[in-house]
């Protein structure tokens, strides 16, 4: 009887000391912050693709972008970016005949300004594993949205549709769908890094500041239009905890 009560209250003991461990797990998993906002800076290249680059990295130039995020749960994003960078290049190398260009060439430096709303999804709940649980700190996302972008043509402008020579350093404001894919890291409990490639549609043909260089103009939403890619790793800093004892996104 002894040996039994003995095992007995090593049994009540055990359980006792595992109950209390998984308790004070379960509090400090719930005490651990989840964030509502995260906010930085990116660095990049930008491609223009065009009447005069068709090449994927062709004519790169820098691009700096400022970041906003509004964290809607583990699994979405809506991002806020505003970008700025240039695109530039010439004729003589766009392996592409023009009649107009032929003799006299073409050169164009244009400067681009980009603000743009994503929706990012990712493909796995992103966060440290202790704020939301199943959570991992690495995830795959795709994201798509509408954005406007200024134009600068710091070269001469032309319509070659109307035969129209506007002046030098015209500019143009125009609508943009970014459409990309990209991957996120957190690293410890604030920190966000991410890579991501973005192809910007533009509803314009001008980016280049030549217009229908074939003089036939193009009609439709996207139709002979020029478009740009952003290729950017950003970091940005979580802040704003949400309330540790209010209900979290589960």
């Amino acid at each position: 009887m002894r040996h039994a009560d003995r095992l007995h209250t090593y049994m009540v003991c055990i359980a006792s000391l595992m109950l209390c461990y998984i308790s004070v797990c379960q509090v400090r998993a719930q005490d651990d912050v989840e964030y509502r906002y995260e906010i930085g800076a990116g660095l990049g290249a930008t491609t223009y693709y065009g009447d005069f680059n068709s090449r994927l990295f062709g004519n790169l130039s820098a691009a700096g972008a400022a970041v906003f995020k509004m964290v809607v749960n583990p699994h979405s994003a809506v991002s806020v970016t505003g970008m700025y960078s240039k695109i530039k290049g010439e004729y003589d190398k766009s392996q592409t005949y023009y009649h107009p260009f032929y003799d006299e060439g073409y050169k164009y430096n244009s400067s681009i300004v980009d603000l743009s709303v994503r929706y990012e999804y990712n493909f796995w709940p992103y966060g440290t594993g202790k704020d939301y649980r199943g959570a991992v700190r690495w995830a795959p996302f795709v994201a798509l949205g509408i954005g406007l972008t200024g134009v600068k043509c710091q070269e001469r402008t032309v319509d070659y549709a109307t035969s129209e020579r506007m002046t030098s350093s015209e500019s143009l404001v125009t609508a943009n769908i970014p459409l990309g894919i990209g991957v996120k890291y957190r690293y410890g409990d604030r920190m966000n890094f991410a890579l991501q490639w973005m192809m910007h549609f533009s509803l314009s043909d001008q980016l280049d500041g030549v217009k229908d260089p074939y003089y036939v103009k193009s009609n439709g939403l996207f139709k002979n239009t020029d478009c740009y890619s952003v290729l950017m790793f950003t970091l940005t800093y979580s802040f704003s905890a949400k309330c540790p004892t209010c209900m979290k996104d589960r």
